[in-house]
């Protein structure tokens, strides 16, 4: 395995790909299953062609992160079920608007249920190939799976890093179908974070000034998709990234990150580190609760840089809607409309939305595709008879 990532990396040239049958070389490279830690493994200085990114897309702007009031805010949900709760609300409501992603501290999960969880992860990726193997695949209907760089076989330039995902659709997926080297730890994490994903969806329908189960009633958040990942050191971390630019296509995701740093948020148009908080988690907005609230709260961009040291490793959890009507609407609570805020997005449904996502190779925020532009639209709860 070893000599075949070797050999792979050897055929390109990080100064110039053109001369290279990168399709080709692409596919041979993800047949052999070894993942970016397979071609890390093998000693490789030089990445390969297709995973150099353009200067201008992984360049590191000067920001002001060091300034306090530009980091991500923090809150401690100690109390938010009784005393503090207005005040927990209150501040998820204007990180809500104004950053689209915030720190929580004092959420409920055991710090050694998370720091097993991370481990897991690690133990996982760091199988020999031969055992991992099992469990590759783009098979978009597996539900347990290992692949490498989601953009890998698009036109895009690929990510370094590795993916274990689990796709638990409305909540439930067999235990027995996860790897046995990270089935306990998936399994206790997973009852935790969903836990915190149903006092998020109250606490985030309080904070829009709507009764505490308008989220859960409108079945926005009953499905999640649990990620793995794992970002090898890199050689040239400048030509390439872990993860890219995007926004999140969920309504919510929760994540779950080591003491590696390296994600990056776009607020006030520059890049901002989001430091490691030992025993936090990161929740942030995504597209499909931006559309649902009409621009009030924010899905924001982010990315995550390569690293010359690694592993870095992180567990994101994203939340969509119920895949028992993968065509039930989703439009702008109707709430939230008035003669002063009239209605930015039509309604759509699961299907549609992740089919135009999907569509773009680069998995970019679709928003502007689903603007109202003329005719009918209908707020969430409306059936759309277009």
């Amino acid at each position: 395995m070893e000599v075949m990532a070797s050999n792979a990396a050897s055929s390109f040239d990080p100064e110039d790909g053109s001369s290279y049958d990168t399709a080709n070389e692409v596919k041979a490279f993800d047949e052999t299953k070894a993942g970016v830690k397979g071609l890390a493994d093998s000693g490789v200085i030089k990445i390969p062609w297709f995973f150099v990114h353009p200067p201008e897309k992984t360049q590191q702007p000067p920001s002001k992160s060091s300034n306090i009031s530009l980091q991500v805010p923090i809150i401690d949900f100690e109390g938010f079920e009784s005393s503090r709760r207005m005040e927990v609300v209150n501040e998820i409501r204007k990180a809500s608007e104004n950053w689209g992603f915030f720190q929580v501290v004092n959420h409920g999960i055991p710090e050694n249920v998370m720091d097993e969880m991370l481990a897991g992860v690690k133990r996982f990726h760091e199988q020999p190939q031969e055992v991992k193997m099992e469990f590759y695949s783009r098979d978009a209907d597996q539900r347990v799976k290992f692949f490498t760089g989601v953009l890998l076989l698009t036109q895009e330039p690929a990510i370094w890093r590795d993916t274990v995902a689990f796709d638990f659709k409305d909540g439930k997926l067999d235990p027995q179908l996860f790897p046995a080297i990270i089935r306990e730890e998936v399994s206790e994490y997973f009852r935790h974070v969903t836990k915190i994903g149903k006092a998020l969806s109250e606490l985030l329908s309080e904070a829009l000034g709507l009764r505490s189960n308008f989220l859960s009633s409108i079945e926005c958040m009953e499905t999640e998709s649990l990620v793995g990942h794992y970002y090898p050191a890199c050689p040239q971390p400048d030509l390439t990234l872990g993860t890219t630019t995007h926004s999140d296509p969920s309504f919510l995701t929760i994540l779950l990150q080591d003491n590696m740093g390296g994600l990056q948020v776009r607020h006030q148009n520059q890049w901002l580190d989001v430091p490691p908080l030992h025993g936090a988690l990161l929740v942030n907005i995504g597209d499909l609760m931006q559309l649902i609230t009409n621009d009030k709260f924010r899905s924001v961009e982010h990315r995550v840089l390569a690293g010359e040291v690694g592993p870095r490793i992180s567990v994101a959890c994203f939340f969509f809607p119920s895949t028992a009507n993968k065509f039930k609407p989703y439009g702008v609570i109707k709430e939230l409309l008035s003669d002063d805020t009239p209605m930015i997005y039509r309604a759509t449904h699961l299907a549609e939305f992740m089919g135009q996502y999907m569509s773009t190779g680069s998995y970019v925020s679709t928003l502007s595709h689903f603007k109202v532009s003329s005719g009918h639209a209908c707020s969430s709860g409306e059936e759309d008879t277009d």
